[in-house]
Parts: C-alpha cells; structure tokens; sequence
C-alpha cells in the first residue's frame, strides 16, 4: 500500500490557472494539468531562484521530493510551450499559506492571511470580491492548517 501524500505548503494561490495560445480557441486543445504544489516549486526554483533545499524547505517536504517535483513540473510547461496545449493550474494536496482576494470592480488584487477579516476593497471600497483560494476549493481547511503549524 502506497504511502499518503504529505501535504504541501503554497505560499498562495496563482493569480490565473488557465493558460493557452493565442489565437486558438481552448475547446480543441488537449489539457495538461499543472498541479498546486509543481506551480509553487516553479515559482521557488525559477521565479525566486530559491536552491532545491530552501525551496523544499519552505513547502515543507524533503529536497529529492522537490527535485521530482520540479521535473515534472518544467516537463508539463515544456509540453504546454512546444506541442501548444492547453495549461490548467489545480489541484493536489496542498494547503495556502496566504490568500489574494481580487476586486471584481476594479481589479486590484491585495494579500492577506486567512484569519483576516475582509469585506471591502482598499482600493474602491467595493464589495464585489473573489477569493483566490476559494476558487480551488481552499479557504476554511488552510485556515485550520495555518492556525495548527504557526510557522
């Protein structure tokens, strides 16, 4: 019997999840799925230029579980570059360490921790807003995980 997967830290969830090329229509692409947890280690390793033992450490998970992790994350976007598919961003056993809600009305997005409390855009003062994580079905589970391992 296989082990279960331990969970993931994610700093927070990505800004978009849904990447095609221009100019053809999503409907005929065929889908890779880029889950939560290769995004984040993209993000450490590549954006943030983190090495593989900082990064792990960061998403709390073993460096040669990273190093797997971030091969098979650059072989996805390396298919989604070169054979033009579809690129969807979900998924996998994580849990965020922070939020972003966006404005719906004017479109600025702001971070904050889960225990915060948010009703109104800083911005605008409009209440039209989108829960990043809550869109990938996150929200009361990293709020209890945030609160139980204060890191």
């Amino acid at each position: 019997m296989a082990r279960p997967k331990k969970e993931r830290i994610v700093y927070q969830p990505p800004l978009y999840a849904d990447f095609k090329p221009q100019g053809v229509q999503a409907r005929g692409l065929s889908c890779i799925s880029l889950e939560l947890d290769e995004f984040e280690a993209i993000r450490l390793a590549d954006y943030n230029e983190m090495d593989h033992a900082e990064a792990a450490n960061e998403m709390g998970i073993s460096r040669s579980t990273f190093t797997r992790l971030i091969e098979q994350a650059r072989k996805k976007i390396a298919q989604f570059v070169v054979e033009g598919r579809l690129l969807h961003i979900g998924g996998g056993n994580i849990h965020f360490h922070g939020n972003v809600i966006r404005c719906k009305t004017c479109g600025h997005m702001f971070n904050i921790q889960f225990d915060d409390d948010f009703t109104i855009c800083p911005a605008c003062g409009s209440g039209d807003l989108i829960d990043l994580a809550g869109g990938f079905g996150h929200g009361r589970c990293c709020r209890e995980y945030n609160q139980d391992n204060r890191r």
